[in-house]
């Protein structure tokens, strides 16, 4: 052996109790599994492991790392967790498949999720294509010198960005030759290796997509053997029925459906979990194919631009500002926001005291971070000032929600993580240590197991991954050791980027990326391409 990680608890990903045994590892696998009756393991180097947990590598199922991966080379953010594979080209909004003009289009678009607006020359956009972008995933962040990334990678194609590069941002549906293209865009990126697609149906121009035109582009990801990731119409007002919309257009067609970032906020919606989890189990009886992912916190995350009534987003981010100048256009976009409760705000009016500013992509309004927005004429001029990039932090959840949704058969953890802004979620840096401190050793809402196979063994079966996932003989080594008595997350939402604590070693395929808490020069981290790769 390589090396053997001597005398941990196992937790091996399956959902059995934790066993204490000696792995070894070789050629970036596990090459053996002890038992206490067997005799010891020997290699070349040894971990004495005493007192950890080993258990498979964190799937982060709902990812912001577009380029974040390309930009840091070191994405301590996540490798410190013990994340070993992010799932990213999610909320139907990232930088492929694209053209020279849907790309500036939507580098302003999701600046506040990821930087990278037009302007920044930190990341080289040398690709157009879905298998370019894996492709330049796979040289890293240094390129042919240094191939390779922290963390290993999947990808989902988005759906919104599919639909600007075959019609625009218009609010309206696709015609024929439109939906036409739309499906060859989604297969020809699943067979370049993505493992799905994803839609985000509260943001432009996503969310113009009908019902009828969503389930035919799932009926070509069903054919991959892909599944379908979609932010759904509502989190709010009409949250249930946006649940049974997706769960629906998956029965018709015949599409594994995974739930993105699956909560139930706002105060239409304290204490209705139950109505959710019974939503899933008759879609699971009736045999729909569904998972979901959560991250352990209450407040969400998104840009201030997202909040905009819908038709005040149509024609993108140049026709929003104009809108936004326009006198008449933004009292309409206030009565929207402020009595009838906008579609990009989940139909519940503004309560603007819940609005707080995480990042802002000018360093000149650096004073708004951290303030909540009074009312909409701050938003507006935040809005114009920033030119669409502001973040903000969305204090909306409720703890019996988010605990009930995660103690369900279906779950997984995303943290969806934005990198990017002066004062991110602390969910970014700190979903997964979060689940083990807070909802595993101190609330116990999960025992260890459960949280390890809902962080482990489940996703890697939504991604069909036949070898991860598991500590397993054969296996791919990426694996995280941790201390169950003092894990937890170091960030809060006053210092969201402090590290976790008790994650002292991870590692991606055999190597440390994390050794004794700290992130080595390590990047053996690959993209992982989908079933229907040609």
């Amino acid at each position: 052996m390589e090396l053997v990680i001597r005398g941990a608890l196992v937790v091996d990903g399956s959902g059995a109790p934790g066993h204490r045994a000696d792995v070894g590892l070789a050629g970036g696998r596990i090459a053996a599994v002890g038992t206490a009756t067997g005799p010891r393991l020997t290699g070349r180097a040894v971990l004495d492991a005493d007192g950890l947990v080993l258990a498979p590598g964190f799937i982060d199922m709902h990812a912001h790392s577009d380029l974040a991966l390309l930009r840091d080379p070191a994405h301590t953010a996540k490798a410190a967790q013990g994340v070993t594979l992010e799932v990213i080209g999610q909320d139907g909004l990232s930088y492929a498949p694209v053209d020279d003009r849907t790309l500036g289009e939507l580098r302003r678009q999701i600046a506040g999720w990821n930087g990278g607006e037009p302007g920044d020359d930190r990341v080289a956009f040398d690709w157009r294509t879905v298998g370019e972008y894996l492709d330049r995933l796979d040289r890293g962040p240094d390129g042919p010198s240094s191939p390779g990334l922290a963390v290993n990678a999947a990808y989902l194609v988005p759906q919104g960005t599919v639909r600007a590069l075959a019609l625009g941002w218009e609010d309206r549906p696709a015609k024929d030759d439109e939906l036409a293209h739309m499906k060859r865009l989604v297969a020809e990126g699943l067979e370049q290796g993505a493992v799905g697609m994803s839609s985000g149906l509260t943001y432009t121009p996503g969310m113009y997509a009908p019902t009828a035109e969503l389930t035919e582009l799932c009926r070509v990801v069903a054919a991959y053997g892909g599944y379908y990731c979609p932010h759904h119409r509502s989190y709010g007002a009409g949250a249930l029925g946006a649940y049974a919309e997706m769960l629906g257009l998956a029965r018709d067609a015949g599409c594994a459906l995974h739930l993105a970032h699956a909560t139930l906020n706002f105060d239409v919606n304290a204490g209705r979990a139950a109505e959710l989890t019974a939503l899933l189990d008759r879609a699971l009886a009736e045999g729909v194919d569904v998972s979901l992912d959560t991250y352990p916190y209450l407040a969400g995350c998104t840009t201030l631009a997202a909040l905009l009534p819908s038709w005040a987003a149509a024609g993108g981010p140049v026709a929003t500002l104009a809108r936004l100048r326009d006198a008449d256009a933004a009292a309409r976009i206030r009565h929207a926001l402020d009595v009838e409760g906008s579609d990009g705000s989940h139909g519940v009016p503004m309560e603007w005291s819940t609005i707080e500013v995480s990042g802002v992509g000018d360093p000149a309004l650096g004073h708004w971070v951290g303030r909540r927005l009074p009312d909409f004429d701050a938003a507006r001029r935040l809005l114009l000032d920033d030119r669409l990039a502001t973040t903000i932090l969305q204090h909306v959840g409720h703890e019996e929600n988010v605990r009930a949704i995660m103690a369900h058969p279906a779950h997984t953890g995303g943290s969806d993580g934005i990198l990017h802004g002066a004062k991110p979620h602390p969910r970014a840096y700190g979903t997964f240590p979060h689940y083990l401190g807070r909802y595993v050793r101190e609330l116990g809402v999960l025992s260890l197991e459960e949280c390890v196979h809902h962080l482990t063994a489940r996703p890697a079966a939504r991604l069909r991954l036949a070898d991860r996932g598991l500590v397993r003989e054969g296996y791919v080594a990426d694996l995280v050791l941790f201390d169950p008595a003092t894990v937890a997350a170091g960030a809060t939402y006053e210092e969201p980027r402090r590290g976790p604590v008790g994650v002292p070693y991870v590692l991606v395929g055999g190597e440390f990326v994390i050794r004794e808490g700290r992130r080595t020069a390590a990047v053996p981290g690959r993209t992982v391409r989908g079933r229907g790769r040609r």
